[in-house]
């Protein structure tokens, strides 16, 4: 069976609460699934709780979410709290998406440690089992290299349940081993250096692309058609700079997904392929810039 598209936009910023909501309006009534918001220290950025629950509080059908939660900023049992609230406050439209933490600048100017790769991934791993527990509701007890808990109880629990939709994103083999296990939305990504600079360019183009996909399908076994495959579209058309608070580049990536070149006819063909041949079909614009152009497509291929 073919899923149908999904299709979400991150916002970063606006001048007012006013000028947010109207933000989060013009999404929902556009056809978009989602808003999500980053989660860095650096950059004009809005805090992540707050603003999705503004957003959800100016809508009544738009999901928020994070692309993606740094979980070396926060206690896990600290974000299972607030993500539950704003399932609750959001009438269950939260999907919760996380990541280890990995920009540099991040670390560097809050004076934080950036750990190794393996390290970081390590402890998200633990931390997804201590929210999942937590938000299964009763007494939470856990006993872990980098956390413990000892018969926490949290109220309120998810207004989803088990709890709310799980996003993990990444692109090197243990991220993606990771998300293949734990995830129910996957999105799919260069994997970043381990000094924290910038994506590997590296790791780029349609071959190692497709190797992510099929990392994924074989560590999820029976659980594959179970999750929901993603990406982000990091430019739509030719001719923008990339913003110098964006770690993106879209530079490697013009004949996968992540850059869609081309009539709106064109880039519609290109979705389908991804779709149809690889199963991509959660589609999350990275640029607030390419809404313009991208929302005519949304419009089209949303739900279908």
């Amino acid at each position: 069976m073919t899923r149908p598209f999904r299709f979400s936009a991150v916002l970063r910023m606006a001048d007012s609460g006013k000028a947010w909501a109207e933000k989060a309006r013009r999404l929902e009534d556009s056809g978009f699934d989602a808003l999500l918001v980053p989660d860095h220290l650096v950059g004009p950025r809005f805090a992540p709780v707050a603003a999705m629950t503004a957003a959800a509080c100016a809508t009544s059908r738009l999901k928020v979410g994070t692309l993606v939660f740094a979980n070396d900023f926060r206690h896990p049992a600290i974000l299972a709290k607030e993500a539950s609230t704003v399932d609750v406050l959001s009438g269950g439209r939260l999907e919760i998406g996380l990541g280890t933490g990995w920009m540099a600048h991040d670390y560097d100017r809050a004076g934080l440690t950036l750990d190794p790769p393996g390290v970081r991934i390590a402890r998200l791993a633990e931390a997804i089992t201590v929210m999942k527990g937590l938000w299964a509701g009763g007494p939470f007890s856990y006993e872990g290299r980098h956390y413990t808990l000892r018969g926490l109880e949290q109220d309120p629990c998810p207004l989803q349940r088990p709890g709310p939709r799980l996003m993990l994103g990444g692109g090197g083999p243990k991220m993606l081993k990771l998300a293949a296990r734990e995830a129910d939305v996957i999105n799919v990504t260069m994997r970043v250096k381990a000094d924290g600079s910038g994506p590997d360019t590296a790791d780029s183009g349609p071959v190692a692309f497709r190797k992510k996909i099929d990392i994924i399908r074989e560590e999820a076994g029976d659980r594959f058609d179970q999750i929901e495959l993603g990406t982000s579209i990091l430019q739509i058309g030719m001719g923008h700079d990339v913003e110098t608070w964006s770690a993106a580049n879209p530079s490697a990536q013009a004949d996968t997904p992540q850059v869609l070149v081309g009539s709106p006819d064109e880039i519609r063909d290109k979705l389908r392929h991804w779709r149809d041949e690889h199963g991509i079909t959660n589609y999350v614009l990275h640029n607030e810039h390419d809404l313009e152009a991208f929302t005519p497509i949304v419009a089209e291929l949303a739900g279908r």
